[in-house]
């Protein structure tokens, strides 16, 4: 069966996640990514190193089943290979303001120029119009500036959320735009400017919180590990670990209630709803703490499911990969790294799709792997890729 993205191909430019996990996410169904890089090769492949030679785990994540070719594209040398090998492309993905596109050449007006039906992919940190155009920024950014930042953690104590949600929500939404680009290319034949920011995707997360402040119906404060909106629904420590329990909806919260011998919270009105047992929760964990702490983290877990009451143990990362959980073989590929003597963890595509063999994707790319191959694609012989080579342009 032929890959769903076979003879697409795709030039990334990106940098961190949202660009170059968008572009991982194409290259699971089948296309032709190429990432592009600066010949001593881009920060983020170093970031959170965990080789010898120096990879980095975001690298890893971010770039598996790429080729890696390299340019000096503030050359007017590499300049031009840029735009030979944009004239071969069918989509490019690029991550930075619009002042940094158009600097480098990589703006909507100049790719179409070179290439009529292009899709270009950006994500950015504010979006393309408005006065924080041309500002930058990170995952951490759109934590901050939504909301969610302040409603983490405890009063007075706001917290960022360890995983960078914001950046990989954001490369997802760079693939769904891609795609949707992508379908619209093969019925009228343009291309089209994919806009995604950092700063769009965080408020798509907190507009639920928005609307309650703009309507009046409530203010929200942080609340620990405590569901604002539904209860109990918290994290509440065993006798030997943390379990993490959710009860929402009527039904369920009386089987909640039986379970800890109180069916008198079913007839309280405090509780007579989810949103009332959100705003009084803090009684409701009371109680369940009470009752998780003497009893194991095992004991929690099956007089729970028993109930059917959704709980989960809390894991570290060590737990996660422990075999006999399950999670490593549903969940992950482990795949050799570029210079790692033992193969890495890295996560499934996160859509799969009938025909796919999620397991066959290949790792991330060595520094300029793939240079000589895709260069002789473009018509430029041996002894001219090395000549380019040994002026620094690739």
């Amino acid at each position: 069966m032929a890959e769903i993205l076979e003879g697409i191909r795709v030039l990334d430019f990106g940098r961190y996640i949202a660009g170059p996990f968008c572009a991982a996410l194409l290259a699971d169904f089948g296309a032709e990514v190429i990432r592009i890089e600066p010949p001593e090769g881009a920060d983020d492949r170093y970031l959170m190193p965990i080789s010898e030679d120096g990879e980095g785990a975001l690298f890893l994540q971010s770039n598996r089943g790429k080729k890696s070719l390299t340019l000096d594209m503030s050359t007017d040398a590499g300049r031009a290979l840029q735009d030979q090998l944009v004239a071969t492309a069918d989509v490019v993905i690029a991550n930075m303001p619009a002042g940094a596109l158009e600097k480098v050449g990589l703006d909507y007006d100049r790719l179409k120029a070179i290439k009529p039906d292009i899709i270009l992919t950006v994500a950015t940190a504010w979006g393309m119009n408005g006065k924080n155009r041309k500002a930058g920024g990170f995952d951490g950014t759109g934590q901050a500036i939504s909301g969610a930042m302040l409603l983490s953690g405890n009063p007075g104590e706001p917290y960022r959320a360890a995983t960078s949600y914001v950046d990989y929500s954001t490369a997802i939404s760079c693939a769904f735009g891609t795609l949707a680009a992508i379908i619209r290319k093969m019925k009228s034949g343009e291309g089209s400017l994919v806009e995604t920011s950092l700063i769009g995707t965080a408020l798509t997360m907190t507009t639920p919180m928005l609307m309650e402040e703009a309507t009046g119906a409530r203010s929200r404060v942080a609340t620990g590990n405590r569901s604002p909106i539904a209860g109990p629904s918290d994290l509440f420590a065993a006798s030997d670990g943390w379990v993490l329990a959710q009860v929402i909806g009527q039904s369920m919260f009386r089987r909640w209630a039986k379970l800890m011998d109180r069916q008198d919270l079913i007839e309280n009105p405090k509780f007579a709803t989810d949103i009332l047992r959100g705003e009084n929760g803090a009684e409701l964990s009371r109680i369940m703490a009470e009752w998780c702490g003497s009893r194991s983290v095992q004991n929690c877990l099956e007089l729970l499911q028993n109930a059917r009451i959704p709980v989960t143990q809390l894991l570290s990362p060590t737990q996660i990969l422990e075999p006999e959980r399950g999670l490593s073989e549903a969940f992950l590929n482990w795949m050799q790294g570029p210079s790692s003597t033992s193969p890495l963890p890295v996560a499934r595509p996160v859509a799969e799709v009938s025909g796919m063999d999620p397991s066959q994707a290949r790792p991330a790319p060595v520094l300029g792997a793939d240079t000589f191959e895709t260069l002789q694609g473009l018509g430029l012989s041996k002894d001219e890729v090395a000549e380019l080579r040994s002026i620094g342009v690739v």
